[in-house]
């Protein structure tokens, strides 16, 4: 969990963790040269809970490199990610882990709920695909990267590119390709993203400078390549829509 004055919600997204079901989980917060009082904010679970461990870095460095410090240090099996304004239902990862077992996949994610800045449901649901491939990832990314997780004993450890936006979409491709094998998602419902006004999740628009660089300098394409695989981005994203998104009134 990279963490950068993120006072504001990181409670609840620690706590969403502490009370999964799974219990062998070890949770690594790396804060990125904080600000305001998210280091104070967080001492008690650290001194209460031993398998909550805090990383600092001295100057910032951009959530790719700092989720990148955190992996790191990792001695899981599996890896997972949740941003620090972001929530996990109980059974997360426990449903997940059970589905990899019996799917035999190296990288699994799930469908997610969104919720508004004050934690309220805004009645939608982004469904995951059944399976996932490298080709299909490589057209939009498909993989929400608070509900991925991906087999650390198969793969290894798969890090970020340093990118500033869109780093999680390409660290999926990664593992994809790496692992050569479909990534599995579940249909249920197992996070809540907290939609702020100027995410680039909330503006369409935005996302398109930031997807070039994802096949330009995170997967070394070529300009004319990466410029080829924009133009299928667009017409994926735009005209085929990636995700079906349903009503929701659950939270």
């Amino acid at each position: 969990m990279p963490l950068f004055n993120s006072e504001a919600y990181v409670l609840e997204s620690i706590n969403s963790v502490i009370n999964q079901t799974y219990e062998n989980w070890e949770l690594i917060l790396i804060d990125d040269a904080s600000t305001d009082n998210t280091i104070n904010t967080i001492k008690d679970f650290i001194l209460k809970n031993e398998n909550i461990k805090l990383l600092t870095n001295k100057v910032n460095l951009g959530a790719a490199l700092t989720r990148n410090k955190g992996i790191d240090a990792s001695i899981g099996d599996y890896i997972a990610f949740l941003d620090p304004d972001d929530l996990w239902k109980p059974q997360k990862l426990e449903k997940q882990l059970v589905f990899m077992s019996k799917q035999n996949c190296d990288v699994c994610y799930c469908s997610y709920e969104l919720i508004n800045q004050k934690g309220d449901s805004i009645n939608k649901t982004v469904l995951a695909l059944n399976e996932l491939s490298f080709s299909k990832l490589l057209k939009s990314n498909y993989i929400g990267n608070l509900t991925g997780i991906y087999n650390v004993g198969v793969l290894g450890k798969i890090k970020s590119p340093n990118l500033r936006k869109r780093q999680d979409w390409a660290l999926w491709l990664k593992a994809l390709k790496m692992s050569g094998k479909p990534a599995k998602g579940i249909q249920e419902s197992l996070a809540y993203y907290r939609v702020h006004k100027n995410s680039i999740s909330s503006n369409k628009f935005k996302l398109i400078k930031y997807n070039y660089w994802v096949y330009k300098k995170g997967l070394k394409f070529s300009s004319i390549k990466s410029l080829y695989f924009m133009l299928i981005f667009l017409k994926e994203h735009f005209f085929i829509k990636p995700h079906q998104i349903i009503s929701t009134n659950k939270i």
